[in-house]
């Protein structure tokens, strides 16, 4: 077994999880065991994720399912399902998400770098219809939000042994025995708790030994801010200023 475990939470993707697992099979660094946490889905994705493992027997594939709803509880259910497997590297990406070819190599050698908590570089996705303009608003802006994150009362703590770093979910990686420690993702709804910022700010009590890595990168999809706009999808990041009557955009 591969010290390195992937986990992605998939809830009715149907129609895109394809491209995500299509993007995990042509990694570079092939040497990492897959595990698709299925959130309860009333569409098709079992079957697409079973079918998928079935045409592609060299991608060490496992499906696991949890019935509370909640990216975080599902996140927290695959880490976890890892851990008892063996996992030493757990690393998380979304399942309407593109890992880069090297993501897998690129988070190893963050690893081996001495880091404990990875923050890649997330980047908008090319094949999502955005103009060139609006995505780079959309790198901007993330950019933005991660300076004024470390100013944010919600992440300043004298307890805390390193500075804020702001970290996607569909774009990190930890310990096995980091993320035991700091206990895990709080399983809980994207709706109620950014389980992402949540982790993070857990891991700071623990250790100083974590950070960006702009190499290690993933494509995320927009289609939050194609539905939304981008000031809504800004707020809705920020603390949910933003509360849609929608927010598992299909």
């Amino acid at each position: 077994m591969s010290p390195l475990w992937v986990v992605v939470p998939a809830y009715n993707e149907e129609r895109g999880i394809t491209a995500t697992l299509d993007a995990l099979a042509a990694q570079t660094d092939q040497d990492f065991t897959l595990v698709v946490v299925d959130n309860g889905s009333t569409d098709s994705t079992v079957d697409v994720v079973r079918a998928y493992a079935a045409a592609h027997p060299a991608l060490r594939l496992e499906l696991v399912h949890e019935q509370e709803k909640g990216t975080g509880a599902a996140a927290d259910t695959g880490m976890r399902h890892a851990i008892g497997r063996g996992a030493v590297w757990l690393a998380r990406t979304d399942a309407d998400c593109l890992p880069a070819p090297d993501w897998t190599a690129r988070v190893k050698a963050a690893f081996d770098s001495g880091l404990r908590l990875v923050s890649g570089q997330l980047l908008p996705r090319l094949d999502e219809g955005l103009s060139a303009g609006t995505r780079w608003l959309l790198v901007a802006a993330v950019e933005v939000a991660s300076v004024f994150g470390k100013f944010r009362a919600g992440n300043r703590d004298p307890r805390y042994r390193g500075p804020y770093v702001m970290t996607a979910g569909c774009n990190m990686a930890i310990t096995a025995e980091l993320y035991t420690v700091a206990g895990g993702f709080p399983r809980s709804k994207i709706e109620d708790v950014h389980e992402d910022r949540a982790l993070v700010n857990a891991v700071r009590l623990h250790t100083y030994r974590y950070g960006l890595r702009r190499d290690v990168v993933v494509r995320g999809s927009s289609r939050r801010a194609k539905a939304w706009g981008l000031r809504r999808t800004l707020a809705w990041y920020a603390d949910h200023r933003y509360r849609p009557a929608v927010v598992d955009i299909r």
